[in-house]
């Protein structure tokens, strides 16, 4: 161990205590401590794991600060590994000298336009911990390639570019879990161009993370979320968010949690680059959108709660095998009259399941927040050019203008479902609406209410079974 003021540092906040610092973990002598004060920085504190060998940073309990006063990281943990998580994979080297470099109990806090906190390169089982990152662009940023990352108890706060950014990174095996990252203004967790597997992104509270609380000029109809997955030209797979509360205030093109599929000839039905995750124990609500999965195979929706979205509470594109769970979709009750009307929507998208959902409209069936973008739509549930959807359990209600409906959907199964209005005066206008082609569909065994101007339009090729119409058997 040594402490960075046996090299010099002063850590009053204003003496540049640069060549101390790296002086000290050129050393190599393993931890690097910071005693409690305000470390005042200019360029990035390189740390070569290569060259220096195994070494942490430990900011004495949080009580120590960079004041990173230059472009770039304020520390870049960098190292040699190349291959993959095998344990064939490794070289010795790598675990004699690189293996798990922790970063810990220390705040990072940007005093240039330009800076950035952590920049992670080639490292193996990098560690953060305790750490609070903040006024910077983007808290970490990850790129080229790192295995075995976890994120734990961190804090990345009012940046103006992204939480944690893994930026065409080639990573697998990490968590991200039990933090907060907030107010970022491009994004919580942003990954693009990357190949990733195995990243479980679990116990946080993301929240906020738009242009709202930076308010630069054009940016409010940027394309962020809270987390936001484009493949673009990598693959992202194995993945899950689990037991997070994803919040924000609505922006222009904004998402809670968004999932991109990937371009080219892949793009579409066919794509499987991005996939294989499951989103399940969450609480989600107060964005444009609050979940957008589009181009992607093989999504597990199931045990949130999800509300108040200022579009769509889940919007699916050109997407196959999504399942969609017991989930509940609808409001804030705290805010009493100022409701949002939502709802669910597919598009282009195939061999999907909605099972045991719960979705409720507004009791106005329109926005009754003061500001919000009206809603356009043509029922709480739309499907639109699918094939082969079972929906089964599912209660909609109160839906506006209706509560479903069905264009140029195929081989699409309804059973054990209630659309039903019970507002006075009823707004429904039907509980469910069918246009176009319906070869090869079925609805049966649901409790179907009866709008304003009927209960059913269905297409004559769609059979019809042991519906009860407002309390009587058919």
């Amino acid at each position: 161990m040594t402490d960075v003021r046996d090299f010099g540092a002063v850590g009053d906040g204003k003496t540049d205590d640069t060549e101390a610092i790296q002086h000290a973990i050129d050393e190599g002598v393993g931890r690097v401590e910071f005693p409690r004060g305000d470390y005042l920085i200019t360029r990035t504190l390189l740390v070569d794991l290569a060259k220096v060998g195994r070494t942490g940073i430990d900011g004495a309990g949080g009580t120590a600060k960079l004041l990173m006063a230059g472009a770039g990281p304020a520390i870049f943990l960098k190292a040699t590994h190349a291959r993959t998580a095998d344990p064939a994979g490794f070289r010795p080297e790598e675990w004699q000298n690189e293996r798990m470099p922790i970063v810990r109990d220390i705040e990072i806090e940007g005093r240039h336009a330009k800076a950035n906190g952590i920049r992670i390169v080639g490292v193996m089982q990098p560690t953060l911990s305790g750490v609070l990152i903040r006024e910077v662009h983007t808290a970490v940023h990850i790129t080229s390639r790192a295995r075995n990352l976890i994120i734990d108890g961190c804090h990345f706060f009012h940046n103006t570019g992204v939480g944690v950014h893994l930026d065409q990174v080639n990573l697998h095996q990490s968590i991200i879990a039990d933090s907060h990252i907030s107010y970022c203004r491009l994004g919580g967790i942003r990954i693009e161009n990357s190949e990733i597997r195995n990243l479980q992104i679990t116990g946080n509270d993301i929240e906020y993370n738009n242009n709202a609380s930076h308010d630069v000029e054009g940016a409010d109809d940027e394309a962020t979320a809270e987390i936001h997955i484009d493949v673009g030209s990598g693959s992202v797979r194995e993945g899950t968010i689990a037991s997070n509360t994803i919040q924000a205030t609505a922006s222009g093109n904004g998402a809670n949690i968004r999932m991109v599929g990937s371009g080219g000839e892949d793009r579409g039905r066919t794509s499987h680059k991005a996939g294989m995750w499951t989103i399940s124990g969450n609480l989600i609500g107060s964005q444009r959108t609050n979940v957008h999965l589009k181009s992607v195979r093989g999504v597990v929706i199931s045990g949130n709660h999800i509300y108040s979205g200022h579009h769509r509470n889940l919007l699916v594109e050109s997407s196959r095998n999504i399942v969609i769970g017991p989930n509940c979709f609808g409001h804030n009750p705290d805010y009493r009259k100022q409701e949002l009307a939502t709802g669910i929507r597919l598009v282009d998208s195939e061999n999907c399941n909605l099972t045991g959902v719960l979705i409720e409209d507004a009791a106005a069936g329109k926005h009754t927040v003061g500001g919000a973008v009206p809603i356009r739509r043509e029922a709480l549930v739309e499907l639109v050019r699918c094939n082969r959807v079972n929906i089964s359990g599912v209660q909609i209600l109160d839906g506006t203008p209706n509560g479903m409906l069905l264009e140029d959907c195929q081989d699409t199964v309804i059973t054990g479902c209630t659309v039903t209005d019970n507002r006075e005066p009823k707004l429904m206008e039907h509980a469910i609406v069918w246009t176009g082609n319906g070869r090869g569909s079925l609805l049966a065994g649901s409790r179907i209410g009866r709008g304003t101007r009927g209960d059913l339009k269905l297409p004559a090729e769609v059979r019809v079974e042991g519906i009860v119409r407002d309390g009587e058997a058919e």
